[in-house]
């Protein structure tokens, strides 16, 4: 993994690869602030089109709170490698055995974080195996498929990909534009130029695959009720991938915890990153057994 980073970690962060039973994977680590007490560790995994850097605002204010942060890039997003043209290689159980690799590669029980697209795998490698975990929070992330609105978006993006490049994808995003309208990345951190260079790291047949499992996802809410853990829903107050009320819904049906982030849209990490963060560190440390 030898690619030139495309983000500076935020103060008190390192990038490096985490080296698992199943390969490397990118990843921004942040540590305890100095003199805090250690309360834990969370694993985070970043939605469609997305990365590591989307928690980057949510590293600090973790870190004060006494929490290690490990942010990872999946297999073939970002930084992390994976098959261009492979689509077998991005069905959903062999990135939650990523998943699971990742949280044995940490040595510790860890709180497992996923948004959007993150939260259908971090549910997929609950399923497979819980003990790993001392939580689960989805964030931005609902019990089935996107919305019809988010579907015809995805689709747009799978056309393209099928008959151009990365490169000429972006430049006709960008030429249509506002991308996340366009079938483009949301929105995310960086200028121009790193959020072109964080777009070209993805591979075609990761957001093809994963594309597709967005569009396809069964409800298996009923199914993630019935494992021991604490869980978490927490959202913005408006999301158009999946609606607010959903989301509700399936809060109610887990028996978990509920934040809504005031000011936030699908992406509350970014959007409003110090309530996120004290909603997560809240939520974690009420699961802390006495």
């Amino acid at each position: 993994m030898t690619r030139q980073a495309t983000f500076t970690p935020p103060p008190g962060a390192r990038a490096y690869p985490l080296r698992t039973a199943r390969g490397e994977f990118a990843v921004v680590d942040s540590s305890p602030k100095t003199g805090a007490e250690v309360e834990g560790v969370a694993l985070m995994l970043p939605g469609f089109t997305g990365s590591k850097e989307d928690f980057r605002l949510l590293h600090e204010p973790l870190a004060e709170r006494g929490y290690r942060v490990v942010a990872v890039d999946g297999r073939g997003q970002h930084e992390s490698d994976g098959p261009v043209d492979d689509e077998s290689a991005y069905a959903q159980r062999e990135l939650a055995r990523d998943v699971l690799a990742q949280a044995e590669a940490l040595g510790v029980p860890v709180h497992l974080v996923g948004h959007s697209l993150g939260g259908q795998i971090a549910r997929a490698a609950v399923l497979l195996d819980h003990c790993p975990f001392l939580s689960l929070t989805l964030v931005s992330s609902g019990p089935a498929e996107i919305s019809v609105s988010q579907q015809q978006r995805v689709k747009l993006l799978r056309d393209a990909l099928a008959v151009l490049s990365m490169e000429e994808v972006w430049e006709a995003i960008q030429a249509m534009g506002p991308p996340e309208e366009v079938g483009g990345p949301a929105r995310g951190p960086g200028d121009p130029e790193q959020l072109r260079r964080r777009w070209l790291g993805h591979s075609p047949a990761q957001l093809l695959a994963t594309g597709r499992q967005l569009c396809t996802e069964p409800d298996r809410v009923d199914e993630l009720a019935a494992v021991p853990l604490p869980f978490h829903v927490l959202s913005g107050a408006h999301d158009d991938t999946w609606p607010v009320a959903i989301l509700d819904d399936m809060a109610v049906r887990l028996d978990a915890h509920r934040t809504v982030v005031a000011g936030a849209e699908h992406s509350p990490g970014a959007e409003q990153p110090l309530p996120t963060a004290q909603a997560l560190a809240d939520f974690w440390d009420g699961t802390r057994t006495p």
